[in-house]
């Protein structure tokens, strides 16, 4: 085998070559995307990433934490089974295949996934690490995009791949407060010193919150600790898996959802929540399992409380006062903790190195990208495409890792102009509109 370049290091200052397209952001949409344009050599594409490896989601890696989807849903199989960064050949590298062929279970661990992403990154000559955007501007003469670094380097591009991904999300009443409150992306490296408390609380609903409850009810009569479980949905909804409705993941249904009005789109995305951030309905039962053995030797200390909205943050002395609504009986009442782990999802940003080029950008009736059906955000709708944070236009195929390779070959085409890796159409066996 050849010895392939280690992106991670600091590169060689390249000629000043103009790219047909530059990615910033390396989450798995983009890194998908660099290794699906990788072989393609009419098409010159560069990936810029701010941290100093592939890292994604390191602090929710919990043993036997696995993904909501299955293996095919990884960086390129979907449209191109036969490439060699697919989840399959990494596997086969690392002498885990027949493992997980006699594993049986199709969902890879988080921390397995991870290192698989890791693995492809380390394998590109389109990468670069350790290298923070600040600006991307247009040069109108040029007609291309002017991409600015710390470091003093500069790119230049005909098209841009926005790959930002979406940062942790607190709520208001949770900011400023004080203390040691964090949110579950930290989970892992503050867990010990947690577990250290008399009292914890976690708030939130999704497969997060679903996670460490059951990591820290395991461990409740060893740490001696008070465990809540909040949440102000009406009860613990589980993932909707089922097959009919996986086929919202298809491209008939983005062409339907992306052709409703905008407020049509706009309640859907609100009322869709549940197709994509619920809980796995296997850990839903596990947790009413370990409850129950728990609660065989007696009452454990921990409640679960739903229906129940954080509308304030006190702190005080090292411990928190929840100032919680029952929103069903229109009630307020009060929660004690010295632990508080907010699993309280991921809202997108617009990154700031884009207002040089906001004159550029479409925007909706709310504010918020206006995304084309080909994923761009430009006005002239062939510039900038968006990976993710388009639940408002492609519903939840925006945040799906299974339509992620679909998304890339859409990708593609545009930049070609041409077809490299057939794009479906059609795969559904219901009809959406009418």
């Amino acid at each position: 085998m050849s010895t392939l370049p280690d992106t991670r290091q600091p590169h060689a200052e390249r000629p000043r070559a103009t790219y047909d397209v530059i990615g910033i952001g390396l989450g798995p949409f983009n890194l998908g995307l660099a290794c699906l344009t990788e072989p393609i050599g009419e098409l010159d594409s560069l990936f810029l990433e701010s941290k100093p490896d592939f890292e994604w989601h390191s602090g929710m890696f919990l043993d036997g934490a696995h993904l909501q989807t299955p293996f095919m849903s990884d960086l390129v199989t979907l449209a191109d089974p036969t490439s060699p960064y697919s989840f399959l050949n990494y596997l086969k590298e690392k002498g885990r295949l027949y493992s997980f062929y006699i594993r049986e279970n199709f969902y890879p661990l988080r921390v397995e996934y991870n290192d698989y992403c890791r693995w492809a990154a380390a394998k590109l000559g389109n990468v670069r690490f350790s290298t923070t955007v600040t600006a991307v501007e247009y040069d109108t003469a040029g007609e291309v995009y002017v991409v600015r670094t710390e470091s003093g380097e500069t790119y230049t591009a005909r098209r841009i791949v926005l790959g930002t991904g979406t940062p942790p999300y607190l709520p208001e009443s949770c900011q400023g407060v004080g203390g040691d409150l964090l949110h579950n992306s930290r989970y892992m490296e503050h867990r010990e010193a947690l577990q250290k408390k008399r009292s914890i609380t976690v708030v939130g609903s999704g497969q997060s919150a679903a996670e460490i409850y059951y990591d820290l009810l395991a461990e409740i009569d060893v740490h001696g600790y008070r465990l809540n479980w909040v949440t102000r949905s009406p009860r613990f909804f589980p993932l909707e898996y089922t097959k009919l409705t996986l086929e919202m993941t298809s491209p008939e249904y983005i062409d339907y959802f992306h052709a409703l009005p905008e407020e049509t789109r706009y309640r859907l995305e609100s009322q869709q929540k549940g197709l994509f951030k619920g809980i796995d309905s296997e850990l839903v039962d596990a947790i009413f399992d370990l409850l129950y053995q728990k609660n065989v030797s007696g009452p454990v200390p921990t409640r679960l409380l739903t229906n129940s909205s954080l509308e304030s943050v006190g702190y005080e002395n090292g411990t928190y006062t929840l100032g919680l609504r029952q929103q069903e009986q229109g009630k307020d009442y009060t929660l004690e903790t010295e632990g508080l782990v907010l699993a309280t999802g991921y809202k997108y940003v617009t990154p700031e190195f884009l207002k040089p080029v906001a004159d550029r950008i479409r925007l909706d009736g709310q504010g918020r990208f206006d995304v084309a059906r080909n994923y761009t955000i430009d006005t002239a709708g062939r510039e900038i495409f968006l990976q993710n944070a388009g639940v408002h236009t492609h519903s939840i195929t925006s945040p799906d890792l299974g339509m992620g390779a679909y998304r890339n070959a859409y990708i593609i085409r545009e930049l070609l102009g041409s077809e490299y890796y057939p794009v479906e159409k059609s795969i559904a066996f219901q009809e959406f509109s009418v």
